[in-house]
């Protein structure tokens, strides 16, 4: 394993099953290390509990458990369209009254709530999966994709890495390396990360030629889907943490909080 890897070897470290976060996480299986893959909620869950010391988990976990360090400059982002994360609706999205959630990622089913109270000026219900007859769906991730490519405009899409750009003109974190406060030398953690993506996203071809759809793959981890965690996106961070006080999903306290990024 190359060196620079070496710190990953000594934590236990979680990360989301889907595709958009092969480049952050591939040379690392290439090399050997060893990856818990799971769904995002799973991970959180696992990290919270101190099963895992690290893990790729949704934006929300830092914003409601600010002792988690955060890796800096390295996400799961977009800036506009994230094409894999959209309420399904059908009918004008004025209409929507009931709204099932994809119980995976917090983040997205949060920000989902933040877009209607704030913006979209309706306030439906919010109803576990599996979607009753005639409700909106959140869904997210390789399911998304995978609803997409099946229904096509027998559906229509509220992108919500694109409507949140066109309300705020900030780009979206969905999710960060989080490392747990007891965790020795998380810097060091985290500059692992950071040269772990960058050697990814130099694979990004590779990976996308792995995939059932290269071109699709391709485009989506190029045109849709970023990776860098910069001053916009922790402006972006905190506005949404600040919004979902506004609203009633995040406690005060929490966000009283200062995030520590490393």
């Amino acid at each position: 394993m190359s060196s620079h890897l070496d710190p990953l070897r000594r934590v236990r470290v979680g990360c989301v099953r889907y595709l958009n976060a092969r480049p952050l996480i591939e040379p690392f299986e290439c090399a050997g290390g060893r990856v818990t893959l799971e769904h995002p909620s799973v991970l959180a869950s696992r990290l919270a509990c101190g099963e895992l010391d690290v893990a790729l988990v949704p934006i929300f976990e830092a914003l409601r458990s600010p002792e988690f360090r955060i890796a800096d400059g390295v996400a799961i982002a977009s800036r506009g369209p994230v094409w894999s994360v959209f309420v399904a609706h059908q009918g004008p999205i004025s209409d929507v009254t009931e709204v099932a959630l994809d119980p995976a990622s917090l983040t997205s089913a949060n920000l989902c709530k933040v877009l209607f109270s704030e913006w979209l000026g309706t306030s439906p219900r919010y109803v576990p999966e599996p979607a009753p007859p005639g409700a909106a769906r959140l869904m997210i991730g390789n399911q998304a994709i995978e609803f997409r490519a099946r229904h096509g405009d027998a559906w229509r899409y509220l992108d919500l890495g694109e409507e949140w750009l066109r309300r705020t003109g900030l780009p979206f974190v969905f999710a960060a390396w989080l490392i747990r406060p007891e965790v020795e030398n998380p810097g060091e953690i985290a500059a692992a990360f950071r040269a772990l993506a960058s050697e990814g996203i130099a694979k990004v071809p590779e990976i996308a030629a792995s995939q059932p759809d290269p071109a699709f793959a391709l485009r989506y981890l190029t045109e849709w889907i970023r990776f860098g965690l910069g001053d916009e996106e922790k402006a972006a961070i905190a506005l949404f943490r600040a919004l979902l006080i506004k609203h009633g999903q995040l406690s005060p306290a929490d966000g009283a909080q200062p995030l520590v990024y490393v």
